[in-house]
């Protein structure tokens, strides 16, 4: 998968036909987004390690991938990563790469809840939205930080268009749930034009 490859992201739904899609790509993904410019694990790892306290406490790195985003979490000076993502063929890859303590496959509901409370920040670089995980990952993630935890994450131009998922950073900043920490918008993919709203929210 080279040429336009975010279209074709973009047109699969159903997470069955998504986690094949990311099998079948795993070979040529780093590949594909690094010949492509692919911007967003550098931008959401350098904002998170401009929010934390000390880049050795525990994070997890949700729909890890490949591990890309954990490379640049990792460059960005965090020392204890853990990964989860529902690709089995993506996890190898990112087990291959050396920079986790931990890589587990989760499935597409799982809640995760016996990870709650053991990492100061989690970080979904590229994941949620369009041609990823639904809005309800988010949530998935946020209910497992405690006070005072750091979310990292990013949607792209194409999920921006829906904005439900603006809506959603919103209701929890409005309620006094969550604090912005950091917001900017810059590149995701130049290559194919698309760039990407970086977020780091604190979590009340």
């Amino acid at each position: 998968m080279t040429q336009g490859f975010l279209d074709r992201v973009y047109r699969t739904e159903g997470a069955d036909d998504m986690r094949r899609l990311y099998d079948d790509w795993a070979d040529q993904y780093d590949a594909d987004l690094s010949g492509a410019g692919y911007a967003t694990p550098g931008r959401v790892a350098r904002a998170l390690a401009g929010a934390i306290d000390d880049t050795a406490r525990p994070i997890l790195d949700f729909g890890c991938g490949t591990g890309l985003s954990g490379e640049a979490l990792a460059e960005a000076g965090f020392t204890t990563i853990d990964g989860v993502d529902v690709s089995d063929g993506m996890l190898e890859v990112a087990r291959a790469k050396g920079v986790y303590r931990d890589l587990d496959a989760v499935g597409d509901e799982d809640a995760m809840t016996d990870r709650a409370g053991r990492y100061a920040a989690a970080a979904a670089i590229g994941v949620i939205g369009s041609g990823a995980a639904p809005l309800a990952a988010f949530d998935r993630v946020w209910a497992l930080l405690p006070p005072g935890g750091l979310f990292a994450f990013s949607f792209n131009d194409n999920t921006l268009q829906d904005p439900a998922y603006e809506a959603h950073v919103t209701q929890l900043t409005e309620s006094g749930a969550a604090r912005i920490r950091f917001r900017e918008h810059g590149d995701h993919v130049p290559a194919e034009g698309v760039g990407a709203l970086v977020y780091v929210l604190e979590k009340a």
